[in-house]
């Protein structure tokens, strides 16, 4: 039997994927829906990308991002005599404006759970199995803000329950995606709410809430970013490290100038302030340590948030208080935008869980020195001018209302 090797490229845009019907024009399953598609011919991580540009007319340099690359597996079809190797990817992209080549008679971008229902090439659920988001990445995600991780936590249990996982199984599964990120409360309230709002105890019923869940929480990232884009109409800003909420609230304000930390150690300000000028914007890429000089020079400071606790204090990445303090000595007022399923219920403010990151990162040599790498750090509540949610800004009891909302989610575990 002859082996073929072949690349399945999975391009996701929020949490649909893109998935083609084959036309006449290709070799094999013509009429049958796949993903980005080709032969890998001996180098499929530099063929995976060609195949891209080809069939979407995407940029693979600019326009995707790499999520991740599957365990190659094969398939074989007899009556072709061809033994398929498989090597699955997946793709971030920010846009589903596509130009499709000759090999496509339609197109859609759908819940990858739309897989299991239609006629597709052999074996395309097992090559988005091999990519999709499991409670392992969710754990070992350290590149995407909590917003991010947290609708990926839905789709595990929505992914879980479409392949047939039973109702306990999934409950175990909620659990562990706890466990996996007990500190992040957005994971924490959207996985809550997928079982709670459950209308009964079954895997159906899981699939049903966690799909409407991770819309709804897409809807609320958009709402709040579009709030703050509104309180912040024109004004010149200051921001750090990456959240895509404020990334959207800042391209949406317009601001005449933006300011961006670097954000070390991993720099992903460097990440934000290219993706902002790529905007259009008008962007300074600054140091962390030159942000209290450069905080004089805005309107106001604006950041994400991993976590908002109950009084209003705001946990986000280290560096976040700096800006904090140096803007209120400028008289700038400082927003934190998230969605309200950022809020932490029961977290207590004067004892947070704040990560480090790895040591490693900032000193790798040999003399004997302890490392001090925080990855958060806390600004407390009389800091932030206001916290901007999809339901306007919130100050003081709003925060402590919605917390008490939030707590009521949590009941499913009693």
């Amino acid at each position: 039997m002859e082996e073929t090797h072949v690349v399945t490229a999975f391009l996701r845009e929020g949490t649909d994927v893109l998935l083609f019907r084959r036309s006449e024009d290709v070799g094999s399953y013509t009429g049958q829906w796949g993903a980005v598609a080709g032969h890998a011919e001996g180098r499929p991580d530099e063929q995976v990308r060609v195949e891209i540009r080809e069939e979407t007319g995407l940029d693979p340099e600019t326009d995707v991002a790499l999520v991740r690359s599957g365990e190659s597996f094969a398939v074989e079809d007899a009556d072709r005599g061809t033994r398929w190797v498989v090597h699955p990817y997946l793709f971030d992209c920010e846009t589903r404006d596509i130009t499709p080549n000759y090999e496509t008679t339609d197109y859609e971008w759908v819940p990858p759970t739309a897989i299991r229902e239609r006629d597709t090439v052999p074996d395309l659920w097992t090559s988005y199995d091999r990519v999709r988001p499991s409670v392992e990445t969710v754990r070992t995600d350290d590149t995407h803000g909590s917003a991010y991780v947290s609708v990926r936590a839905c789709e595990v249990l929505r992914d879980d329950a479409a392949a047939g996982a039973d109702y306990d199984a999934l409950l175990e599964t909620a659990r562990a995606l706890l466990d996996a990120r007990e500190s992040m409360a957005a994971v924490r309230n959207r996985v809550n709410r997928v079982v709670h709002d459950a209308e009964e105890a079954s895997a159906a019923a899981i699939l049903t809430s966690a799909s409407a869940t991770i819309d709804a929480a897409l809807a609320a990232d958009d709402g709040a970013a579009a709030a703050a884009a509104v309180e912040l109409r024109n004004a010149s800003v200051l921001t750090l490290s990456r959240s895509g909420t404020a990334f959207d609230a800042i391209v949406g304000a317009d601001p005449g100038h933006v300011v961006v930390a670097e954000s070390r150690t991993a720099r992903e300000g460097v990440d934000t302030a290219e993706r902002l000028a790529a905007a259009g914007l008008d962007v300074t890429l600054t140091t962390d340590a030159a942000v209290a000089t450069l905080v004089e020079s805005v309107d106001a400071v604006l950041v994400g948030v991993d976590t908002a606790l109950r009084d209003g204090s705001v946990v986000n990445k280290v560096g976040t208080r700096s800006a904090a303090l140096a803007a209120a000595e400028a008289d700038v007022p400082v927003y934190a935008v998230c969605a309200k399923d950022k809020i932490a219920p029961d977290a207590d403010p004067d004892d947070p869980e704040l990560a480090d990151a790895p040591g490693e990162e900032l000193y790798d040599g040999d003399a004997d020195i302890a490392v001090e790498n925080p990855l958060f750090d806390l600004t407390p509540a009389d800091l932030v001018t206001g916290l901007v949610t999809e339901d306007g800004v919130f100050c003081g009891d709003d925060v402590e209302a919605a917390a008490a909302e939030l707590r009521g989610l949590a009941d499913w575990q009693a």
